[in-house]
């Protein structure tokens, strides 16, 4: 069946066949999860809903198109800087370690792509599109700038290749920085999942939707968690948040976003104006720093 498929169904179908699936599967796990724990209680067709399912579709075939020539260009880099003798030693470390320095290695990466997308004004723009959501759940994951996303999976591949833990040949090469952005794909979905669990002392270990339902707060303090999948290297670093019952009451962004999915794509491209709000700030009001508070 498929070699079949593969021979005489143009691949760009089997690629659309395959989101339907996973789609398909992501709404059977997370839809009855979020009517029965939901934090904040949403109807399933929301406002927005359209528009999310279009930027799933699409941040899932275009930015691995537009990765492609980055890739091969940091390839050919590290040929060309790293010792070959430096990544042959790499090499011969076991593979579980090697997939726990990848996988360290990537979030550090993505921790400050992430970053930079929040405190760099010309990358905020691409990333304010995330943060416009102002209800949470599993399926805002990928509402995103397919820019934004190529900026952050760079970021996290990045230091797999100069490591030695990552390249174009060899099978375990190949096969790691696909492991590192499958795991961190799919607990994405979770993370932005609306679900009130609390995980306890695991909450050190492994982002959880609290941890990162306060990245997404419209309320103070702003800028915090910007790690996808271990949460200590905010601690590390100083911008980790989590109280350990309150939630965020409202999220989003301080300056408007259009409503039409072509403007938001063309909106980091708007000229810049004097009273732009920086990626760090803008206006706060009492209302935007209620808690709501849950049981452990």
């Amino acid at each position: 069946m498929i070699p079949y498929l593969t021979q005489h169904v143009p691949l760009f179908l089997i690629d659309v066949f395959r989101l339907c699936l996973w789609l398909a599967i992501l709404s059977a796990l997370f839809v009855p999860l979020e009517r029965l724990f939901a934090l904040h209680p949403a109807k399933i067709a929301r406002p927005n809903l359209a528009i999310d399912l279009g930027y799933y579709f699409l941040n899932a075939l275009l930015p691995a198109a537009l990765l492609s020539f980055p890739l091969a260009a940091v390839a050919w880099a590290v040929h060309w800087l790293i010792p070959p003798g430096f990544h042959a030693a790499v090499n011969e470390a076991p593979f579980w370690a090697r997939l726990l320095a990848a996988l360290v290695a990537g979030e550090t990466g993505y921790y400050w792509g992430h970053r930079c997308l929040h405190e760099i004004p010309v990358l905020w723009r691409f990333h304010a599109l995330h943060h416009s959501a102002t209800h949470i759940d599993f399926l805002v994951n990928t509402r995103a700038h397919p820019i934004d996303m190529v900026f952050g999976r760079l970021c996290g591949v990045i230091p797999l290749y100069v490591l030695g833990l990552a390249g174009p040949s060899g099978a375990a090469g190949s096969a790691m920085p696909v492991l590192i952005t499958l795991a961190g794909t799919v607990w994405s979905f979770f993370i932005h999942a609306n679900l009130r669990w609390r995980f306890g002392p695991l909450e050190w270990v492994i982002s959880t939707p609290a941890f990162h339902h306060w990245h997404h707060t419209l309320a103070e303090p702003v800028n915090r968690n910007y790690a996808s999948l271990l949460p200590w290297i905010d601690r590390i670093f100083g911008t980790f948040h989590l109280p350990p019952r309150a939630w965020p009451m409202r999220y989003g962004i301080a300056e408007a976003m259009p409503e039409s999915p072509g403007r938001q794509l063309l909106y980091p491209f708007r000229p810049s104006t004097p009273q732009e709000p920086r990626p760090d700030k803008g206006k706060r009001t009492k209302i935007d720093t209620m808690l709501t508070e849950t049981s452990p």
